[in-house]
């Protein structure tokens, strides 16, 4: 019987630094009797080296051997067009592949004969798959390195202090967004000592923001009555009365902040804008809003740009913090390769990788398509 062989790739999209497997990883997939090929290279930006995944039985090849004998090939982020037209027909590419941002991307893979596994359609709500769960470890990577950010980039103390040269107040932190990178931008700037808020148009959201010591912002509901959650763990997309409704609250507490975090997102579309322009306009100077929704989409916060730290005129700093998961690359791929390791388990049977519709989480992660 044939031994099914993984391959993990090297990421080629610019200032991303992960990795899809890491040696921890290969370890456990040997065990499960699967080969293993990496890429050359492919672990350098995490801090991994060949000599490391040799070490634990992987074979470290060039991408043209990779891609002629992986039967199942994994990656982070959507491939280039490059990497794309490598793969042929029969094999399996997993990702965070965002269908939903990419649609030409899959349905050209697809056409030509390859099954395209996508991480970022896995619902939340599916307890099973929970190990599986690629949007949730990175984005709680995300919203801890958030509060770093905004503490390094803050010129005061987080925490209060009290000194021989008199008492520092401690840092005013407000998180719009209680998703898994809300709470833990909420967490972590707690542990550092800042007094947080935070808001979510989803009401039971408020238990977990008070459980980590948050005050939970009470601003209006929405006009039309119906709460802000929606389908598969995410807060739905508010109609247009609602969001300028929603930012007409939020902007006196943002101008009273000293440091504003922003994680709200909706898959595959435009993020809501929940900090204006003039909302901006009255902060302090010295303020500092870091917006994790950040995309060539757009984001939460007007004027933010991907990978981009701006310092306005009144001396707020605007950061554009899209990659955040990349910039904790050792730890963020660490989550990953472990939510990877957990799906192979569950798709591979006898030796064979089973892609079966019949299966809820199958079937989400292909779009629905059949094997």
């Amino acid at each position: 019987m044939a031994t099914l062989t993984i391959g993990a790739v090297r990421e080629r999209a610019p200032g991303e630094r992960r990795v899809a497997l890491v040696p921890e990883a290969v370890t456990l997939l040997r065990r499960a009797g699967l080969d293993v090929l990496i890429e050359s290279g492919a672990g350098c930006g995490a801090w991994f080296t060949d000599a490391e995944y040799t070490d634990v039985g992987a074979t470290v090849v060039p991408p043209d051997e990779l891609y002629a004998r992986a039967d199942a090939v994994l990656c982070v982020g959507p491939p280039d067009p490059e990497t794309a037209q490598s793969l042929r027909a029969g094999q399996t590419l997993f990702g965070l592949l965002e269908p939903l941002r990419h649609p030409t991307l899959v349905a050209e893979l697809t056409g030509r004969g390859v099954r395209t596994v996508s991480l970022d359609l896995l619902p939340r709500t599916l307890s099973r798959a929970q190990s599986m769960d690629a949007l949730t470890s990175q984005a709680s990577v995300a919203g801890y390195k958030a509060a770093l950010v905004a503490a390094h980039s803050y010129d005061r103390f987080f925490p209060m202090l009290t000194t021989a040269a008199g008492t520092m107040r401690p840092a005013q932190v407000l998180v719009l967004g209680a998703g898994v990178a809300g709470l833990q931008a909420i967490a972590t700037a707690r542990r550092l000592g800042a007094v947080v808020t935070a808001y979510d148009v989803r009401p039971a959201s408020r238990g977990e923001v008070e459980s980590l010591g948050a005050r939970f912002l009470d601003i209006q509901s929405p006009p039309n009555g119906e709460p802000g959650a929606g389908q598969g763990g995410y807060a739905r997309e508010l109609t247009e009365q609602e969001q300028r409704a929603q930012r007409e609250a939020l902007d006196a507490h943002i101008a009273r902040s000293d440091i504003v975090i922003t994680t709200a997102q909706v898959p595959g579309r435009k993020p809501p804008l929940l900090v204006t322009a003039a909302a901006v306009e009255r902060m302090k100077p010295g303020s500092v809003v870091v917006d994790l929704a950040a995309s060539e989409l757009g984001g939460n916060v007007k004027d933010t740009e991907p990978d981009k730290t701006t310092v306005l005129d009144n001396g707020v700093t605007l950061i554009g913090a899209g990659r955040l998961p990349s910039a904790m690359a050792t730890a963020a791929s660490t989550a990953y390769a472990r939510n990877l390791v957990a799906l192979l388990r569950h798709l591979v049977r006898d030796g064979k990788l089973v892609l079966d519709p019949a299966d809820e989480i199958t079937a989400a992660l292909m779009g629905g398509a059949s094997s």
